[in-house]
């Protein structure tokens, strides 16, 4: 029940961060949910550095800010890269 619940909130933080990265209009509810899952995954890495904890297999929103913090991030990252091949 757990995974289900990662995918869930997962496919939200995507969703959510391809929002205030503008990429929403690019990507597809399966990058969401993938966006979404490995950013919570780079959100625990940077709360853990400051002491917060978040999981996404338990909602809480305090999971669901990490999640969407580390897709952000991702997504940050993922835009860096691209603009550095097309130039």
């Amino acid at each position: 029940m757990g995974w289900i619940i990662a995918l869930i909130v997962g496919g939200v933080a995507g969703w959510l961060a391809s929002l205030v990265m503008n990429r929403d209009a690019s990507m597809g509810i399966f990058w969401n949910i993938v966006v979404g899952c490995v950013g919570s995954i780079v959100g625990n890495l940077i709360a853990n550095q400051f002491g917060i904890a978040g999981s996404v297999q338990e909602f809480s929103i305090t999971g669901l800010i990490v999640a969407v913090v580390g897709a952000i991030v991702l997504l940050g990252v993922v835009n860096l890269i691209q603009r550095g091949r097309v130039r």
